[in-house]
């Protein structure tokens, strides 16, 4: 198999794990390259569950290699619990999972921040997780933030530590209610310690790729969130802290394009959203309670129950054209079994005129209307299926729909 990234076509949620999960067997490095603890990827291994929210999900498998890239912000403490998780089941990770030196990291101080700045929103909160992220990408860009790297020089670490607890305490000071409690000395102390398991994990994760691709080793990016949670390209404001897409990729990797073959998007068979913002095919009723049972559709990171709707087309299309998709792998498709019709939203009706074209300002989309194509259920379990063949005759005609609408519109 070629040099394949993995993205997500909704807003997240979509069932990447799964897939980066069946590809791992196909690939040689599994690297992740952007977001932070924020997002959560589920494996079910040997009749046991692993939530992975840093360590990239390819772990399970002996023998492949796991990179932690410079675009994701990295929470220490987290990456640390994981490591455990895996050496109490036995799972060895010695060797063959790094993390970048360029990776900023996220910080007692973050998510403290995050906190405080949610708190201060009331009606227009965004839902973020507060897990520091935001708040870790802002110094990124302030160029205040501190990476993995300094961790190499303990007087250099603590030097910038100690700027950046003095900053933040006047900062918070000036524009939030949220007592800043953390102790400056007890922060140091804990760093020491994570100093100490973190070193042997640190690397030029980028020269390590570029060698890898001169030997023809097969690369898998991992990403994070979904389409319409990039900064750029999503429902802004109601969005993660960085770039979702593919082609965040290599920028937070450390590749050039041409190593790329292949883009893989993940979506699911209908459509969820967890957080705020604008949801035009949301289901309010006992469909889309029944759809949120059925998927099991609770947040990994948060527990929040998700958002569930129909499948939206217009999103998907507009997807595979930030993205340049090559390939749609459909999730999930036996949540639907038990349902008499399905519908697919296939344009939006806005201020009166249809259109198939994703709005690029929230406040168009939140007018949004959805135009649905309905479409009998097939009342059969599709669980246990595991080629086309197998599946009901309706089932297939719902699938070929979505693979028109998307591709052909």
């Amino acid at each position: 198999m070629a040099n394949v990234i993995v993205v997500g076509t909704q807003w997240g949620d979509e069932g990447k794990a799964k897939v980066i999960d069946y590809l791992t067997e196909r690939s040689d490095i599994i690297i992740r390259f952007q977001g932070g603890a924020n997002a959560g990827h589920t494996v079910i291994a040997g009749g046991e569950k692993f939530i992975f929210h840093m360590v990239p999900s390819g772990i399970m498998y002996p023998g492949k290699t796991c990179i932690v890239g410079n675009g994701v912000v990295f929470d220490a403490e987290q990456f640390l619990c994981e490591v455990d998780e895996l050496s109490d089941k036995n799972i060895d990770s010695d060797g063959r999972l790094f993390v970048s030196d360029k990776a900023h990291m996220v910080l007692p101080y973050h998510k403290l921040e995050d906190r405080a700045s949610e708190a201060l929103k009331e009606g227009g909160k965004i839902g973020t997780t507060c897990r520091g992220i935001g708040p870790a990408y802002a110094d990124k860009a302030h160029r205040n933030g501190i990476r993995t790297g300094d961790l190499n020089d303990w007087d250099s670490f603590t030097r910038l530590l100690k700027e950046n607890f003095e900053h933040k305490k006047k900062f918070f000071a000036a524009f939030y209610t949220t007592p800043f409690d953390l102790k400056l000395e007890e922060t140091i102390e804990k760093y020491r310690l994570i100093r100490k398991r973190l070193l042997p994990f640190l690397a030029d994760t980028t020269e390590y790729i570029f060698s890898a691709t001169k030997q023809n080793k097969r690369l898998l990016f991992e990403g994070a969130q979904g389409t319409f949670l990039d900064i750029d390209h999503g429902t802004y404001p109601f969005v993660t802290s960085s770039n979702t897409i593919a082609g965040s990729a290599c920028t937070g990797a450390g590749i050039g394009p041409p190593c790329i073959d292949h883009i893989i998007g993940i979506v699911k068979a209908y459509t969820t959203r967890v957080g705020n913002g604008p949801f035009p095919a949301e289901l309010s009723d006992e469909t889309g309670e029944q759809i949120r049972q059925n998927g099991g559709e609770f947040g990994a990171t948060t527990g929040r129950p998700r958002r569930c709707g129909w499948f939206d087309s217009v999103m998907v299309r507009k997807a595979i054209q930030l993205n340049g998709i090559t390939r749609l792998a459909l999730t999930k498709l036996d949540v639907l079994d038990k349902l008499d019709e399905i519908n697919i939203c296939t344009h939006y009706e806005i201020d009166g005129r249809t259109t198939a074209v994703f709005p690029s300002d929230l406040q168009t989309l939140k007018k949004a209307k959805p135009v649905y194509e309905t479409m009998p259920g097939w009342k059969e379990t599709t669980a246990e299926c595991k080629t086309l063949d197998n599946l009901p005759d309706r089932t297939i005609k719902y699938i070929t729909r979505l693979r028109e609408l998307c591709y052909d519109t």
